[in-house]
C-alpha cells in the first residue's frame, strides 16, 4: 500500500514474501453501490477507518479516527436515509482519542468501543496516553459517555486498535497489539460488578506460535462461550495465525492455534475479522501472500475432530479485481461471500473494490470505487442492514474525507 493511503496502526509488522500458486478467473458485474453519507471533515469527522454495526431500526454506528469538535475522533450514527449525528467527540485527553475500527452494541442498545490513545495513563505509550475502552449508555436516545478501562501500558496492554465483543452477560472482550507480559499484546476481559469495571488478562501473546497482538477484527463468538480470532503476525511460520480461545473451569482460558499461515502460495497476514458459517467453518481475508503476494480469501474447514483444513479460495491479481484486502467478509443466503479490497480496481484511481465470491470460487467485482464523490480506500468490510449491506471508506465522498455506502446484492 502507498505511504499516503494505508492503515495507520499495526501495518508496520507486516512484511512481503514471494512465490506462485493457481489464479482463479475474474469477471465483472455492474455496480450496485450508493454513497449515503459523505463526511465533511473537521467537526463532522474524517478518516472513517471503521467497521459498522446496525440496530433493529436500521441505524448505522461507527467511528472516525479524526475530526469532531476536538479533532480527536467521533462516534457517529447514520440513519438508512443518510442523516448523520455525532454521538460523541473525543478530546484526546482522559476520555481517549483516535477510535479505530468502530463500535459494538450490547443487548440494551448501549455502545462500546476502544480509543487508541488518551486515557489516564501515559506510561511507556506514545502520544497522549495508552488508550481506553469506553461506553455510551443509551438513555432513550440520549447518550452518556463513560470510561470502562484506561490502559496503563503494562501487563494490561496498550494501544487498542480494534473493536470489542460483548457477550449476553454484558462482559466485554478485546485485544491490544502492544503491552502485556511479553510486550506482544493481550486478550482482555472487562466485567462490571456493582457499577465497577474490573479487567482480567485472559491471554498474553508470546509472539511465538500463538501470534502477536491479535488483528483489527473483533473476537468472534463460537456459540459455546469461547471465541475465534486472528493474529496478523506471528504463528509457527511468522505469517499470522487463527486461534480458538476456549473457556475452562475457574475462569481460566486456553488459547489453541488452529492454523498457522505459511505465506506464498498460502495466505498470509490476516488483518480483518472472521466469518463463521452454520457448519462451523471460518472465512477471512489476508493482506499479503496468495498466488501474487496481493492477498487472498481463505477458508478453514472444521473437521469436527479438533482439526482444521485450510484452503485459499481466491488470490487477488492486483488489477481490476483489487488487491490487499483488510476486511471481514459477509455472506448472502445463497452462500456467496462479499468483501472489499483496500487497493486496485479502477485504473484511474486504484481506490479499492467491492467483490463477490461464489461458492464455486468465481470472483466478480461488483463495484470499483472511483474516488470523490464516490468512496475511496476501503479498509473495512460490510455489515448487513436495512435493505442491503453497509460499509465505510476512509477517503472519498464529496469532500474526500470518507463516506458511508450501501450495497444491494
Amino acid at each position: 500500500m502507498g505511504s499516503t493511503h494505508h492503515p495507520r496502526r499495526c501495518m508496520s509488522i507486516l512484511s512481503t514474501i514471494s512465490a506462485i500458486t493457481l489464479l482463479l478467473g475474474v469477471s465483472h458485474a455492474a455496480s450496485t453501490t450508493q454513497v449515503i453519507y459523505s463526511f465533511l471533515g473537521d467537526t463532522d469527522g474524517e478518516y472513517a477507518d471503521t467497521d459498522l454495526v446496525t440496530d433493529s431500526a436500521g441505524n448505522i454506528y461507527g467511528t472516525t479516527v479524526q475530526g469532531g469538535t476536538y479533532a480527536s475522533g467521533t462516534v457517529f450514527q447514520v440513519t438508512p436515509a443518510g442523516v448523520h449525528t455525532i454521538l460523541y467527540s473525543f478530546t484526546g485527553g482522559t476520555d481517549g482519542g483516535e477510535p479505530y475500527k468502530g463500535v459494538t452494541l450490547d443487548a440494551q442498545g448501549n455502545i462500546y468501543g476502544t480509543a487508541g490513545v488518551g486515557g489516564k495513563y501515559v506510561g511507556p505509550c506514545v502520544d497522549t496516553g495508552c488508550g481506553t475502552v469506553f461506553k455510551l449508555t443509551n438513555n432513550g436516545g440520549n447518550w452518556t459517555f463513560s470510561i470502562v478501562h484506561s490502559f496503563t501500558g503494562g501487563r494490561d496492554g496498550w494501544g487498542p486498535g480494534s473493536g470489542v465483543t460483548v457477550d449476553s452477560a454484558g462482559v466485554v472482550y478485546g485485544t491490544t497489539p502492544l503491552g502485556g507480559t511479553n510486550n506482544a499484546g493481550v486478550i482482555y476481559q472487562l466485567t462490571n460488578v456493582s457499577g465497577n469495571w474490573t479487567e482480567k488478562i485472559i491471554h498474553a501473546f508470546t509472539g511465538g506460535n500463538d501470534g502477536i497482538g491479535g488483528s483489527a477484527g473483533r473476537l468472534l463468538p463460537d456459540r459455546r462461550g469461547g471465541f475465534f480470532g486472528a493474529c496478523t503476525a506471528g504463528g509457527a511460520n511468522g505469517s499470522g495465525v487463527i486461534f480458538h480461545l476456549i473457556p475452562g473451569s475457574g475462569g481460566k482460558w486456553r488459547l489453541v492455534p488452529i492454523y498457522a499461515f505459511k505465506g506464498m502460495p498460502d495466505a498470509g497476514f490476516p488483518y480483518g475479522g472472521l466469518l463463521l458459517d452454520k457448519s462451523g467453518n471460518l472465512y477471512g481475508t489476508s493482506y499479503y501472500d496468495g498466488a501474487n503476494d496481493l492477498g487472498t480469501v481463505y477458508k478453514l474447514t472444521n473437521n469436527h475432530n479438533g482439526t482444521w483444513t485450510e484452503s485459499v479460495l481466491y488470490s487477488f491479481q492486483g488489477g481490476s479485481d483489487g488487491a490487499s484486502p483488510i476486511s471481514n467478509l459477509v455472506a448472502d443466503a445463497a452462500g456467496n461471500l462479499y468483501g472489499t479490497t483496500s487497493e486496485g480496481g479502477a485504473a484511474s484511481c486504484g481506490c479499492g473494490t467491492l467483490f463477490k465470491l461464489t461458492p464455486g470460487g468465481i470472483e466478480s467485482v461488483v463495484h470499483a470505487f472511483q474516488g470523490p464523490p464516490d468512496g475511496a480506500f476501503v479498509y473495512n468490510g460490510m455489515v448487513p442492514g436495512s435493505g442491503g449491506f453497509y460499509g465505510a471508506t476512509v477517503h472519498g465522498g464529496t469532500a474526500n474525507e470518507g463516506a458511508i455506502y450501501k450495497f444491494v446484492p
